[in-house]
């Protein structure tokens, strides 16, 4: 089918996904939800048998707020906030149900929720983001460096939006054609072809400060978006092997995201070090003579 997305959301060198071939692909979910429960289980296990006031516990300081892909809710990432808050993060939902509608009034709502977690916490936030939460959050990220700390994309094409697998765009072409039959809070096809989709597009490609970190996970088994796509040249490419679906419940993508926001805050730790020897440096230097 012709895709009913913009053009300028395609890229000449980009393509997605084609046939059954590709779609088989995600059929390895079923695996990768196998794996989810049995790291689950054992998880369970572990902490069953370990004393709950115990020292092993660790504080949940760090924010991380989880963002479904399109046409997902905050449950499809629920098993990666229980292992996130295991790890000593404490995270967030996005309060978002299902994730269909225009990318800017996400966007903007997502802006308002990262503005109360900061005001609550302190302190500044990191976004996981599946898809085109993904895709949200690098908008985000470079739209309010001053709230966040750094993101994390799963399977996001960031650089080509529309180079997805024809299924996509009919379940995009649906969304449109609702809402021209009148069903409110869907997606026009200004969002997805128009001005508010070539403003997202722009605000996606938007430099990012240095002090934002970002790793872009993507794996070439992607049977729903063009895993070229996923690889950001501001972010750091971490390959896994999984399905686009199973991104959100893998257990070893959770531990690629975890790592990566390990490698985040490790980073920050060096740059803080790093700034206040400088002003130490500083402050030792003799003062030449006027």
């Amino acid at each position: 089918m012709n895709s009913p997305m913009g053009d300028f959301l395609r890229p000449e060198g980009y393509a997605g996904p084609q046939g059954l071939r590709a779609l088989s692909r995600e059929g390895s979910v079923v695996a990768e939800a196998a794996r989810y429960v049995v790291r689950a289980r054992a998880d369970r296990r572990a902490r069953a048998a370990q004393p709950y006031a115990g020292h092993h516990r660790p504080a949940s300081v760090e924010p991380v707020l989880l963002v479904p892909g399109f046409m997902a809710g905050d449950g499809t990432l629920a098993g990666m906030a229980r292992m996130l808050r295991g790890a000593g993060y404490r995270t967030y939902r996005s309060h978002i149900h299902v994730n269909s509608g225009c990318t800017r009034e996400a966007a903007d709502r997502l802006e308002r929720r990262i503005e109360s977690i900061v005001l609550r916490r302190g302190r500044k936030v990191s976004i996981v983001g599946h898809s085109l939460g993904g895709m949200l959050a690098r908008g985000l990220a470079a739209r309010r460096p001053d709230l966040i700390h750094g993101i994390v994309s799963m399977g996001s094409p960031i650089l080509a939006p529309a180079a997805v697998h024809d299924i996509l765009a009919w379940d995009a072409e649906m969304l449109t054609r609702l809402t021209r039959a009148g069903f409110g809070g869907l997606m026009s096809e200004d969002c997805i072809a128009g001005d508010c989709a070539r403003a997202s597009f722009e605000e996606t490609h938007a430099p990012l400060d240095p002090e934002v970190g970002f790793t872009a996970i993507y794996s070439k088994r992607d049977g729903i978006v063009d895993w070229r796509a996923c690889i950001d040249p501001a972010a750091i490419p971490v390959e896994v092997r999984a399905s686009h679906v199973g991104m959100a419940i893998d257990p070893l993508v959770f531990d690629a995201v975890r790592h990566a926001l390990e490698g985040q805050r490790i980073e920050r730790i060096n740059r803080a070090s790093l700034a206040g020897a400088d002003s130490a440096t500083a402050v030792l230097l003799p003062v030449g003579r006027s």
